[in-house]
């Protein structure tokens, strides 16, 4: 398979949907995918017409996590880990300034469980397998994931996830946090991309790349820093063009007509 065949993109409707598309090997996750990836991520970002991105996999699984041939190589010593200034960092997807939403369409293990919680929202299938993976092959926490699940489950439903390795489905795992929604069995895209496109035809990009920003950014700052933040965005944000548009829309009880979205504020991966 060409490298440009393993993470497809196609848009619509304002909505790019990236598909990790290793469906023989469950979507095992290389070296490939990842460059293929997050080029497709940064093109997204840049591209006006793009106002939320949808990631899923193709076939039966989410992600199945690294290829386990890369892992054996890893083990055996015939490859190597790349180093962290050569590539961009597995939390990369926090740093588009465009909401990305998971659509979950089976199993989420490890590393793919990594992309999943790199992703803003999370939509899963009821019947998507989840688990950290890690400890069973005697690996640690990695890309960052001790930061990102306790944020979204808690740090006792994070510590029982990353020591045990179990899985969950999707049910217990909304419970717990890590997902936003469950949907029936085969339709974790559709509604991914429904709830993407209501999202594209009503807010303003630049609304959400400034939201998205500040979310992640206060999650390390104390309260009165992530006030006195928002108070200046906020005395900013409405001497903008989106904020009279968004207004008037409401007003006049129309559908808003804002811009789209080439750049915008995003978050620096590296503070995460």
């Amino acid at each position: 398979m060409a490298d440009d065949d393993v993470v497809l993109r196609n848009d619509s409707d304002g909505v790019a949907v990236l598909t990790f598309n290793r469906p023989d090997r469950l979507n095992g996750w290389t070296g490939e995918m990842t460059e293929r990836y997050f080029d497709h991520l940064a093109d997204c970002a840049a591209d006006e017409t793009v106002r939320v991105v949808v990631v899923t996999g193709a076939g039966r699984a989410f992600c199945a996590g690294a290829d386990m041939g890369f892992l054996a190589d890893l083990g055996e010593g015939d490859a190597a880990l790349p180093a962290a200034s050569a590539v961009r960092p597995m939390i990369f997807p926090l740093s588009i300034p465009k909401p990305v939403v998971a659509a979950i369409n089976g199993p989420c293990a490890g590393l793919g469980l990594v992309h999943a919680m790199a992703c803003d929202v999370r939509i899963a299938s009821a019947d998507a397998k989840i688990t950290t993976a890690f400890a069973k092959v005697g690996l640690i926490a990695e890309h960052g994931i001790s930061w990102l699940l306790p944020r979204a489950a808690g740090l006792g439903n994070a510590l029982d996830l990353l020591l045990s390795s179990r899985v969950v489905l999707a049910d217990e795992a909304q419970r717990m946090g890590l997902v936003q929604q469950v949907c029936a069995p085969g339709t974790a895209l559709e509604t991914a991309v429904a709830y993407a496109r209501a999202i594209a035809e009503t807010v303003s990009p630049a609304a959400m790349a400034g939201i998205k920003a500040q979310v992640y950014r206060h999650a390390t700052e104390a309260l009165d820093a992530a006030v006195a933040d928002a108070d200046g965005l906020m005395r900013a944000a409405v001497t903008q063009p989106d904020f009279a548009e968004g207004v008037a829309a409401f007003r006049g009880k129309r559908a808003p007509a804002f811009p789209g979205l080439a750049a915008g504020p995003a978050l620096d991966p590296a503070s995460a």
